[in-house]
């Protein structure tokens, strides 16, 4: 098993990345809160990764933090849930988000992601029930970086910046800003780039 890969970031193309590793090209897919969070082309990442071997096909999931490739591999193991969709649920929705859905039993969040029915949400909703642990979203409770980084960017996108204003944006904010200190930083530098 591949459990991890550190290297060039070569391509970037949603969902695939090219990461270089030692002379070795690895496609990657990632979910989009891991894809707005990788560096330039050219700088160096690591990427926690779940390997699917399949009769024909090999195919490297990558996550930015161990927390999302956990998640990963509980919705994989939930009858009818394959792989691209565990990737369309991570990346329409954090691990604290679908945490937060599975303890309310809310499905209509669920829903919101492409390629997710009502059926297929409330199978998630029973199966993951005993299976994420608020652990996974940090001891104290409280969201973790990558809620932070998805709401903020669901801000900007909603105020009319493009993806790609607004991933430059986010790359520059400081660690451990709230989601308000992170829209306030995002748009001073936005607003120095117009």
């Amino acid at each position: 098993m591949i459990g991890r890969l550190t290297g060039l970031l070569l391509e970037k193309q949603p969902p695939l990345v090219l990461l270089d590793v030692q002379g070795v090209g690895y496609e990657v897919n990632v979910p989009m809160s891991t894809f707005y969070t990788l560096p330039d082309t050219g700088e160096r990442i690591i990427l926690h990764t779940y390997l699917v071997v399949r009769e024909d096909v090999h195919l490297l999931f990558g996550f930015a933090t161990d927390t999302e490739r956990q998640a990963f591999r509980q919705l994989v193991k939930i009858s009818g849930v394959g792989a691209r969709t565990a990737l369309a649920v991570l990346s329409g929705l954090s691990v604290s988000d679908l945490y937060q859905a599975v303890v309310d039993q809310d499905s209509r969040q669920i829903i919101q992601v492409p390629g997710i029915g009502k059926k297929t949400a409330e199978r998630l909703l029973l199966e993951l029930r005993d299976k994420l642990s608020s652990d996974m979203i940090g001891t104290d409770g409280h969201a973790s970086s990558s809620k932070i980084t998805n709401d903020v960017l669901n801000a900007l996108l909603s105020l009319g910046y493009n993806e790609r204003e607004a991933s430059w944006a986010i790359k520059k904010l400081s660690l451990d800003v709230t989601v308000s200190e992170g829209i306030r930083e995002a748009l001073k530098f936005l607003s120095k780039e117009r």
